[in-house]
């Protein structure tokens, strides 16, 4: 049996997530990347604008190794919401960037501190945790968040899937999927006992 380092693991798992987020933002437009696609005004560069604040505070203040970089968006005194949307004057290139950034500072994070080593969330009722309940909470966001960026990737211009030419996903073109929502939709009426329209 093959030995594994739980550690490296778990930061395949988190780079993997971390990836995916920023591909859902290739290829569109600077208004498609911004466009709030849900009543609550989801979009995709409010969500790595977002994730890279909860990281740094998660592998950086926490253990007590501040990310060097504008304030959090997620503490202090910003507007509510403020993480989770970009202003006009903040590109999606700075965003992307400090994102990057993020990234290298929570690696070495990481590869300094034990997965048993404890840090202090400033706020909550669990303001103790280890580096490995960290990760862990890390993982589970970015791959949330990045769940949430492939259905508005997918409303706004019908990209699917993991990753670029993602066997993942069903075969079939245009036609062949819009049979399959129709078919699904007749099945949901039928289910909610609604008319089903032919």
């Amino acid at each position: 049996m093959t030995r594994t380092d739980p550690k490296a693991d778990l930061l395949v798992y988190l780079q993997d997530a971390r990836e995916v987020l920023l591909w859902k933002l290739e290829g569109l437009s600077e208004y498609d990347v911004r466009r709030p696609m849900t009543p609550s005004g989801t979009n995709l560069l409010g969500l790595v604008k977002h994730t890279a604040g909860a990281e740094a505070l998660y592998f950086g203040e926490t253990f007590g190794r501040p990310f060097d970089g504008p304030p959090l968006w997620i503490t202090g005194s910003a507007e509510a919401n403020a993480d989770l949307w970009a202003t006009a004057d903040e590109t999606r290139e700075h965003i992307v960037g400090l994102y990057r950034q993020v990234w290298a500072h929570s690696d070495k994070t990481i590869e300094s501190l034990d997965l048993d080593a404890v840090g202090r969330i400033p706020w909550g009722d669990r303001s103790e945790v280890t580096l490995h309940s960290s990760l862990v909470h890390m993982i589970a966001e970015t791959d949330r968040h990045a769940g949430h960026a492939d259905v508005i990737r997918e409303l706004i211009d019908g990209t699917a899937g993991l990753r670029p030419g993602s066997e993942a996903m069903a075969p079939g073109d245009a036609a062949w999927w819009a049979d399959h929502r129709d078919r699904l939709e007749r099945v949901a009426r039928a289910a909610g006992n609604l008319p089903v329209s032919p």
